[in-house]
């Protein structure tokens, strides 16, 4: 009995740190529909990369847009346990620009205003 406590804790341990295993095709499937608020099946995942606990793939929407994502897994006493997926669109910059504050007498007269 010892013993089977002994390997289940050692297999545990060995596979708490691979996303390959804790990851699976339907979980980033999900959670990218979730976080693009599409539906699944309306988008197409490609490129996996699994690294350590970090999985990185494309996807790209029927609508054409291109968005590079990430997920991580791990697997605990608990189960499998996978986050919510990131992903940025492709070609635009995570942060979105500020918006443009009107330009005053001051701005104006120092040759701030375009």
């Amino acid at each position: 009995m010892e013993n089977k406590i002994i390997v289940t804790a050692i297999a545990s341990i060995l596979l708490a740190g691979c996303a390959s295993v804790a990851v699976t095709d339907n979980s980033i499937e999900k959670n990218t529909a979730h976080a693009l608020g599409l539906d699944k099946g309306s988008f197409t995942i490609s490129n996996r990369e699994d690294s350590g606990i970090k999985t990185t793939y494309n996807v790209k929407t029927k609508s054409g847009k291109n968005y590079s994502c990430y997920v991580t897994g791990t697997i605990s006493v608990v189960g499998r346990v996978v986050s919510d997926a990131m992903c940025t669109e492709m070609g635009k910059s995570e942060t979105s620009e500020a918006p443009k504050k009107p330009c005053d007498a001051l701005s104006k007269a120092a040759g701030k205003c375009n």
